[in-house]
């Protein structure tokens, strides 16, 4: 009867210590990302939550599979849940103006994150990082390698685009293409295939299987005897998949180097790649920044007051220019990878070794 009594008492005491656990919470914050398929997505969701529950905030995180259905089910189902701000990363970004339109009439705030969200009024806010500039890193990691700017070449390069249901996609495209073009036109870099514009070169859903067979393609019908040179990629995971193309062709080897190959997001082998001659550089997104950034905007719409933005006319939805806050981000390669990635804390040395 003695012990019984203690774990009534124990229980009875824990119930006022439960309800001021959910009395101090801040709020719900629903996070909608688009896949598991990428470790940069998985490090992104896991932020958000971490800095999310630090600053008071219960969460509901969930990941879309790449399923535009899916994630569209799962939004709605976050709506019902009424959460003081939703964060989505649309896998595609023309879909959601329905749904959104259900929070914006439930006084549901959305913040676009990383990815614009396209066709709506009902968006609030975008979160990402200088997706112009990222392209502008990866073509100048090229023409310094090439030496283009010291006359040399010419050089054979083919470009590739990423997912053209993503906005960003656009923006990678159009600053690399900013820098490549001038020494396109001048014949110092030559595109054996002629293959130009998104329409071309894009690569759905970001899917690097699509990007090895479209190499393999490239290289059968354009490359028997003439040798590749540079292959501008948006992302790591279609760099992965370019390099086995490109391996299977005896590239990447003491006779016949890999070709200059970009990337995106510094994922692990990618970097573990670059450490081994292989891919030759990535563009470095701190995705711990974009996250506190992005809670610093919910904090800030909780207070009732306006978030820091830093740009309000580059991204136009259709509809609106979606108020913005822009990160830079960072060109990584052999030479630099270790203070980037290792002596911030975002990698330990053992996990890209």
């Amino acid at each position: 009867m003695k012990r019984l009594f203690l774990k009534t008492l124990i229980a009875v005491m824990a119930l006022p210590m439960i309800g001021l656990a959910h009395a101090d919470s801040k709020g719900l914050v629903a996070v909608s990302m688009p896949t598991k398929s990428s470790a940069r997505w998985i490090a992104d969701g896991n932020n958000m939550v971490k800095y999310l529950q630090a600053n008071g905030y219960t969460t509901d995180l969930q990941y879309g599979d790449d399923d535009i259905p899916n994630q569209l089910a799962q939004i709605e189902n976050m709506v019902t849940k009424k959460p003081k701000v939703l964060v989505i990363a649309a896998i595609d970004g023309t879909t959601l103006t329905d749904v959104l339109k259900k929070a914006h009439d439930a006084g549901i705030k959305v913040i676009a994150y990383d990815r614009l969200i396209k066709g709506t009024p009902d968006v609030d806010y975008y979160a990402t990082f200088d997706n112009y500039k990222v392209g502008v890193l990866q073509a100048q990691s090229i023409v310094d390698k090439l030496g283009l700017k010291q006359g040399k070449g010419p050089f054979n390069i083919e470009l590739f685009g990423g997912s053209p249901d993503d906005n960003n996609a656009f923006f990678f495209y159009n600053g690399a293409m900013s820098v490549l073009d001038p020494y396109i036109k001048s014949g110092k870099l030559v595109v054996r295939s002629k293959q130009f514009g998104m329409n071309k070169v894009g690569t759905l859903r970001w899917d690097g299987a699509v990007a090895q067979a479209r190499m393999d393609n490239l290289l059968s019908a354009y490359y028997g005897n003439a040798k590749l040179d540079a292959v501008l990629s948006p992302y790591d995971g279609l760099s992965i998949g370019i390099l086995s193309s490109v391996k299977g062709v005896g590239y990447c080897t003491a006779q016949q180097p890999c070709p200059i190959v970009s990337g995106q997001d510094a994922e692990i082998p990618s970097v573990k790649s670059i450490l081994h001659n292989e891919q030759y550089s990535t563009v470095f997104k701190d995705t711990r920044q974009l996250a506190k950034v992005t809670v610093a905007m919910i904090d800030a719409m909780a207070q009732g007051k306006q978030p820091e933005v830093n740009d309000t006319k580059t991204y136009n939805n259709g509809v609106k220019v979606v108020p913005s806050y822009l990160l830079n981000p960072v060109l990584v390669d052999g030479s630099n990878w270790k203070p980037i990635l290792v002596d911030s804390g975002y990698y330990t040395e053992a996990q890209v070794k």
